[in-house]
């Protein structure tokens, strides 16, 4: 059940009142707490009663008796931090990436459900929805309204049946992200109607409106989108807010923007941040290494912004604008028991967190909270590859190939030399490119540029179709590392010179991990480390195969339908059959 239609029965409720009455002992109380009321928006001091997973008193009021009792002389108490933006499938999984989050001080979590809708059916995503609940943080949920990109099966996948389905579960706070607005220009109904149906329903509905233009933000606005998290500049932020829209500021692997963000925004005398919240957007695992909102917290209390503001980014803001105030993002009777106990507010790392009750960190001392995951239960399984790579798979004839910009951005690039040798001789950062259909029905071969000077064999099942890519400078190479990834049941693999250099297993439908964060972390780090070694020149190449595929960004992407140009909205060359 989800928390935001979780309901005390009578009984836990004259159990609660009991402890007010001095009946019956709290389960833990918090003794001496600077803690930040923000209702009152200002640090106050009290004691915190909490029984099981409620706070049910804040005061200057002692119990005679309490289970547990800790003296949080000297320390700061704000709530559990919300993040509002996850992408919980960057080749780590939601149960990891919330534990990881949760020990940093971040116990409420609203998540992308996209892998979840493209690799299971309905029943067992709603059934896993429903198990992730069990873990001792707080997990919503977005409803997508398309693929972000092209896939063959998009018609069943967002059939309304299917959309409406998820629109409707209590665990789903809001459509979106919008990544196909321009469908909606275009005149595409269904998904107006879609949005239509999630204001009916009382949610939200999250923008994807990169370089979007005050008028096209206005339209938006009318079509009902209620934030937007792509912000580039403070003028971006500046727009948004005109429009009436709650922004969210994104400091994420690909886009490090906060301290870009705030310093335009003092410039244009943004200082009001109720209207604000903060997002890591998705990060790939090695840049949470040193954190994730309580990271965005430190950055924003560096560049200027009052530390009672940007807790309230990180949690009373997000909590209101989700319509959740009643139970997150406040210190006060009646909410859920997700507490963070910091060294004082310009430390945002806790030292101690509570969440929903439970200690997940007690002193420094990160405790065995998290109930394991059987995800195959679910239809998480390992990727069945039951074909072979054939000769064909790799001839090469495409009359232009891809040129990456950044980590995201690509461009055409014409093709001036026969490819069709067992190696690619031609520009160093210059290297086949093939998109194979995991089921083997399908492929399209070309070439990319800029992707790395020195990689042989390069596979990987992580994408956003959850295909296969392939991408290197010997054919021969390419077929050890796909092989590999057939081994393994879905991953990332690196080859050379005759084998294996690095794999990151991908046993759960073949874009995550089932290994604890930290490991992700480590196993990632060493990936970056040996493409930099061969020539990858930007900084996220996670997000740069996620992207390949992905045809909200410009200007031509790989997809399932074959080669396609982004703003033209056409198939330029189609894929091949197998």
């Amino acid at each position: 059940m989800s928390d935001l239609t979780h309901k005390w029965k009578n009984k836990k409720i004259r159990e609660q009142i009991a402890v007010i009455e001095g009946k019956k002992a709290p389960t833990l109380v918090l003794k001496n707490a600077r803690y930040l009321h923000s209702a009152m928006k200002r640090w106050l001091k009290g004691n915190i009663w909490i029984y099981e997973n409620r706070i049910v008193y804040v005061g200057e009021d002692m119990p005679h008796q309490a289970d547990e009792v800790m003296d949080c002389t000297g320390k700061t108490i704000v709530p559990g931090y919300i993040e509002p933006h996850v992408h919980p499938f960057l080749i780590y999984n939601p149960k990891t990436f919330s534990e990881y989050a949760a020990e940093r001080g971040t116990t409420t979590l609203v998540n992308d459900n996209l892998m979840m809708m493209l690799a299971l059916e309905k029943k067992k995503a709603f059934s896993l929805v429903g198990e992730l609940n069990k873990q001792p943080v707080s997990m919503y949920w977005w409803c997508r309204y398309d693929a972000q990109t092209e896939i063959d099966n998009e018609d069943d996948v967002f059939a309304n049946g299917n959309v409406s389905s998820w629109l409707e579960h209590e665990c789903v706070i809001q459509g979106g992200e919008l990544t196909g607005w321009p469908k909606l220009l275009d005149g595409d109904d269904m998904m107006l109607y879609w949005m239509q149906e999630t204001k009916a329903a009382n949610k939200r509905i999250e923008g994807h409106f990169p370089g979007a233009s005050e008028k096209t933000l206005t339209k938006m606005a009318l079509f009902g989108a209620d934030g937007d998290h792509e912000s580039m500049t403070g003028e971006d932020v500046r727009k948004r807010l005109m429009n009436g829209m709650m922004v969210t500021l994104r400091h994420s692997s690909i886009r490090p923007d906060l301290e870009k963000l705030l310093t335009e925004m003092k410039e244009l005398d943004l200082d009001q941040y109720d209207m604000m919240m903060l997002t890591t957007d998705g990060p790939s695992p090695a840049f949470c290494a040193d954190g994730l909102t309580d990271k965005l917290i430190r950055i924003a209390i560096e560049n200027g912004v009052p530390p009672i503001d940007a807790y309230h980014m990180a949690s009373y803001n997000a909590a209101r604008y989700y319509r959740m105030e009643n139970l997150h993002g406040m210190i006060a009777p009646g909410r859920l028991a997700s507490i963070n106990i910091l060294k004082d507010e310009f430390h945002p790392t806790p030292e101690s967190v509570l969440s929903k009750g439970v200690w997940l960190k007690k002193s420094g001392v990160k405790e065995n909270a998290f109930p394991s995951v059987a995800w195959q239960r679910f239809g998480h399984t390992k990727m069945n590859i039951d074909w072979q790579l054939q000769e064909d798979d790799l001839q090469f004839s495409m009359p232009f190939g891809i040129e990456m910009v950044n980590n995201v951005i690509t461009k055409p690039c014409h093709v001036v030399k026969d490819v069709a040798g067992e190696h690619f001789y031609m520009d160093e950062d210059q290297n086949y490119l093939v998109l194979l259909d995991y089921e083997g029905k399908w492929r399209i071969n070309t070439t990319i540029k800029g992707f790395a000077t020195n990689v042989q064999g390069f596979a990987s099942s992580f994408s956003s179709t959850e295909d296969i890519v392939l991408i290197g400078s010997s054919k021969e190479e390419m077929k050890r590392a796909f092989n590999r990834v057939k081994e393994l049941g879905g991953g990332i693999v690196l080859a050379e010179n005759g084998k294996v250099i690095h794999e990151i297993p991908l046993p759960l439908s073949g874009i995550m991990s089932d290994q604890p964060f930290e490991t992700v972390i480590e196993q990632e780090v060493k990936l970056r480390e040996l493409l930099l070694e061969r020539g990858y020149p930007y900084e996220d190449p996670i997000y740069s195969l996620l992207f390949l595929t992905s045809t909200h960004l410009p200007y031509i992407r790989i997809t399932s339908q074959g080669m396609y140009d982004v703003m033209k909205k056409t198939v330029l060359f189609p894929t091949i059959m197998r």
